[in-house]
């Protein structure tokens, strides 16, 4: 780059403050100051443009980056292939884009097609579509409605914020595509029902059966869920609560979709989190974590019985599944995701994962003795929350000025973590945590030790 010296990026800053929109971001404040520019990524730390050192807790900000930065191997496997084929629209076939279908499937008993997309959202709009099709081939256009459930997140496009749980995230952006309806949350810690434990469970489940029989379970084409809720406040659903969906999508004929956007490729501790529940689902979405952020890519996985509905009248020409994602035949993105589920498999990654994640959780644990404003910690693995009340016993939020500023404190700190983010109105009230899956009891500790720390200071 002509003129460029990366001791001296003050270009680069205001080019950023003229030209860039970031995400998430409100702007005004940075007529008066500067954003945060990441420069630099190794293992679990990054640098900003002030040489100023974090851990990173949350891999990417957006739980993405498993293998953690600076992975030379990544780089080369995408190289080697971008030179060779770079890209091909999706129509036709690629080298990497059948390996990794092949190696990716292996993990996945039951599942059997790989469609290539470019993100989170566009892997789920995909089902979407595959849903309705569905409804119009085999069901005259009556079972198109979609469930999804209230906190869950299922991407940013019109189609799936019609899908999406986080009320505060669609206000402003409908109206939505018709014909999606939610169900009740599972989180027993704002209980909706006086039951705990299995009980609980069961009882969440059956309010979807109920928003099933409401609807009429002709109408009805396909549930939508997160295996583990990410940014509605990382809500592990209760015991009771799989097993019984299961047996409700099964007694309906309801296409079971997980999007494993967040938790797929390790960050619950197996390969996918609908694992830890013997779930069998007809659509699996992922993304994120599939190259860790190396290059962009999606993935829509199906059951071989979901694709045969697309090939089974050859002289219709609106039979096959009629899309295509452009940048789904990028070259890139399974070329990465091939080299990432090796360093995952030869690093014994998931094993340190399962590992890390107890010793994190026995950690917020210790901090929720310590810190009365925790009323909770939850998750599976490297994918943690902490949920801060004003008051444990009416489980109050507290409010979201200080959940900000217990994060400010942790990166002033140097230590980036997160929290739930113009989600649920009210209830933004949940730092979360997604270290990479290659972190070390030592990198743990610190961000534990951070957040004790900040908590102190925030809260006396």
């Amino acid at each position: 780059m002509d003129g460029f010296n990366e001791n001296d990026i003050s270009h680069v800053i205001e080019a950023d403050k003229a030209h860039v929109w970031h995400h998430l971001v409100q702007h005004k404040p940075f007529e008066t100051s500067d954003p945060r520019i990441i420069v630099e990524g190794k293992g679990m730390r990054v640098w900003d443009a002030t040489g100023k050192e974090y851990i990173d807790a949350v891999s990417g900000g957006v739980w993405t980056v498993n293998v953690g930065y600076g992975r030379i191997s990544i780089a080369d496997a995408i190289r080697d292939q971008i030179v060779k084929l770079n890209y091909f629209a999706g129509a036709a076939g690629s080298i990497p884009g059948a390996l990794f279908a092949e190696k990716l499937i292996a993990k996945m008993p039951g599942m059997a097609r790989v469609y290539y997309a470019n993100s989170g959202s566009e892997a789920n709009e995909k089902v979407f579509k595959m849903v309705r099709q569905i409804a119009h081939k085999r069901h005259g256009g009556r079972k198109r409605k979609i469930l999804y459930r209230e906190r869950d997140y299922h991407g940013g496009t019109i189609g799936t914020m019609s899908a999406g749980g986080q009320t505060e995230r669609n206000e402003q952006y409908g109206p939505f595509a018709p014909d999606f309806v939610s169900v009740p949350h599972c989180l027993e810690y704002h209980a909706q029902w006086d039951l705990s434990g299995e009980a609980y469970g069961a009882r969440a489940a059956e309010a979807i059966e109920e928003v099933i029989l409401r609807e009429g379970p002709d109408t009805v084409g396909a549930l939508c869920l997160e295996p583990i809720t990410a940014g509605g406040g990382v809500i592990v659903p209760p015991e009771g609560y799989w097993p019984r969906v299961q047996e409700i999508c099964e007694k309906y004929d309801i296409l079971l979709h997980i999007d494993e956007v967040v938790c797929g490729m390790g960050r619950t501790g197996t390969w996918f989190g609908y694992e830890h529940y013997g779930l069998r689902p007809d659509f699996v979405t992922l993304a994120k974590g599939v190259a860790s952020g190396y290059a962009a890519i999606g993935v829509t996985v199906t059951t071989e019985a979901v694709f045969e509905m697309f090939k089974d009248d050859v002289a219709d020409p609106l039979n096959h599944f009629r899309d295509i994602s452009t940048f789904g035949g990028c070259t890139a993105g399974p070329a990465a995701a091939l080299e990432n589920m090796r360093i995952i498999e030869d690093e014994g990654l998931l094993d340190n994962t399962t590992a890390m994640g107890a010793r994190m959780l026995a950690n917020l644990e210790a901090l929720m003795e310590k810190h009365r404003v925790v009323g909770d910690v939850r998750g599976k693995g490297l994918f943690l929350g902490a949920e801060l009340v004003a008051d444990r016993t009416t489980r109050a939020p507290v409010e979201e000025r200080l959940v900000g500023a217990v994060v400010a404190e942790c990166a002033a700190q140097g230590v980036i973590i997160g929290a739930t983010n113009r989600s649920v109105p009210g209830f933004n009230n949940t730092l979360t945590f997604a270290p990479a899956l290659i972190a070390t009891a030592d990198e743990i500790d610190a961000i534990t030790d951070t957040v004790d720390r900040a908590l102190g200071k925030v809260f006396g």
